[in-house]
């Protein structure tokens, strides 16, 4: 892990919070000039700390109110089967994150829908018919307690 001193890190903690920030606001905030400031945030760039900027959409917005984690389990796990299955996945939209796991089954999807109906809809038809797919376990979410919980860098 790369060393970070306090200012860096109170960098990172007011672009996770709003990278949108002006470097003006965010100097002052820091205790620096934008000079500074916007150089340490180039070779935060530049070492892979910060990866990027993007726009976080709201899923409940945009009507995808329904979580599911889904555990798959593979037929063939040789290095070509997971290199299928996981472009395959890549290429399912409502897949928000995958994860391959070490355990009692390959990976762990967390799938985003509308509803009930939509999610039986991408299993039948996207899901189940990845490359390399056994067997699925469905766990469907009631509540989000906790999303991306980046309060301390």
């Amino acid at each position: 892990m790369t060393e970070l001193d306090s200012i860096n890190r109170r960098i990172l903690a007011e672009l996770v919070a709003n990278a949108r920030i002006p470097i003006t606001e965010l100097a002052r905030k820091v205790g620096l000039s934008k000079t500074p400031v916007a150089q340490r945030i180039r070779q935060m760039e530049e070492m892979g700390l910060i990866q990027g900027y993007r726009a976080i959409l709201s899923p409940l917005s945009l009507g995808l109110t329904h979580v599911t984690y889904v555990e798959a389990r593979l037929t063939d796990t040789r290095q070509k089967a997971l290199e299928q299955f996981n472009d395959a996945i890549r290429a399912i939209s409502e897949i928000e994150e995958c994860y391959m796991i070490a355990g009692g089954f390959d990976y762990l999807l967390k799938v985003r829908s509308r509803d009930m109906t939509h999610f039986r809809q991408i299993m039948a038809e996207r899901i189940s018919a990845l490359p390399h797919i056994h067997a699925t376990t469905s766990y469907v979410a009631m509540e989000a307690v906790v999303e991306q919980n980046w309060t301390e860098i």
